[in-house]
């Protein structure tokens, strides 16, 4: 099984550095009046990271809300 994890993380890895290496072309983002220009494999490696924090962080307090409901206060 950690073969197939290991593989699955390879093809993944290659399928972004793939995609990084052909959107090279910078792109204008523009989000509440604030205007970025940068890489479209940079904004969407940025986007992902803050998705990846914010779905983290989520999923922990979601988690800890349960065991705090299940444990009994005398």
């Amino acid at each position: 099984m950690r073969w197939l994890y290991l593989t699955i993380v390879v093809v993944f890895a290659a399928a972004t550095i793939i995609f990084a290496l052909q959107n090279l072309d910078a792109v204008t983002m523009s989000f509440l009046g604030l205007n970025i220009r940068a890489p479209l494999a940079l904004l969407v490696a940025v986007t992902y990271v803050l998705g990846a924090i914010t779905g983290g962080s989520v999923f922990a307090l979601l988690r800890k809300s349960v065991q705090g409901s299940r444990t009994r206060v005398p």
